[in-house]
């Protein structure tokens, strides 16, 4: 009988939150925890959605890189170091595309082996800045880095817009931007190397 006089009590008691130091730390450490429930909760959200989505496409592009052969893609590499302008299309637009698609973050760099020495930075930077605009319709190729893809995509959907049309245009935006940073790239790269022998 004292024992549910005392639980009665206890369900009448409220406790003032703590302050100063000693409020902020407990407050601190609510939020930590906070962080890490949210976390978790996008985790569970992922786990039926994105994920199950990306392990198929990457499994998908691994069995299309065997079944075209590495050699073929390599190829794709050496024909993209042929001088001339009309190879720029190829060697920052295409080539980083496919190296991107084909072989995915942070491999996709690789392919750059097969450019002479003053066409590989800008190969790099064609390569790099493709790695965010190829999400939208293939996250396969940066996994790592997708909550920056998804982040914009939330929003949208918010709005109550398609992703489609974002995806699309996200990857086209991307392609011509890459392009654009190839050639002024290798421009600066030409010029570096030229004052560079000067100077030796």
């Amino acid at each position: 009988m004292a024992l549910s006089g005392l639980v009665v009590f206890a369900a009448g008691v409220t406790v003032d939150k703590p302050t100063g130091f000693l409020g902020a730390l407990a407050t601190a450490a609510e939020d930590f925890i906070k962080v890490f429930n949210k976390g978790g909760t996008v985790l569970l959200s992922l786990m039926g959605g994105i994920l199950p989505t990306l392990i198929v496409l990457l499994t998908a592009v691994n069995a299309l890189v065997r079944l075209i052969g590495p050699e073929k893609i390599e190829n794709l590499g050496k024909a993209a170091a042929r001088p001339g302008i009309q190879w720029y299309p190829v060697r920052y637009m295409i080539l980083p595309f496919v190296s991107v698609f084909m072989l995915t973050n942070p491999m996709a760099y690789t392919m750059g082996r097969f450019l002479p020495e003053r066409l590989k930075p800008a190969f790099y930077d064609s390569a790099v800045s493709f790695v965010h605009p190829i999400l939208g319709i293939f996250p396969h190729a940066n996994p790592g880095e997708l909550f920056v893809y998804v982040g914009i995509a939330t929003g949208i959907q918010q709005l109550g817009y398609g992703l489609g049309d974002l995806a699309v245009r996200y990857l086209l935006v991307g392609l011509v931007v890459i392009f654009i940073r190839g050639i002024v790239t290798e421009a600066i790269t030409a010029k570096m190397m030229s004052r560079a022998e000067k100077a030796a």
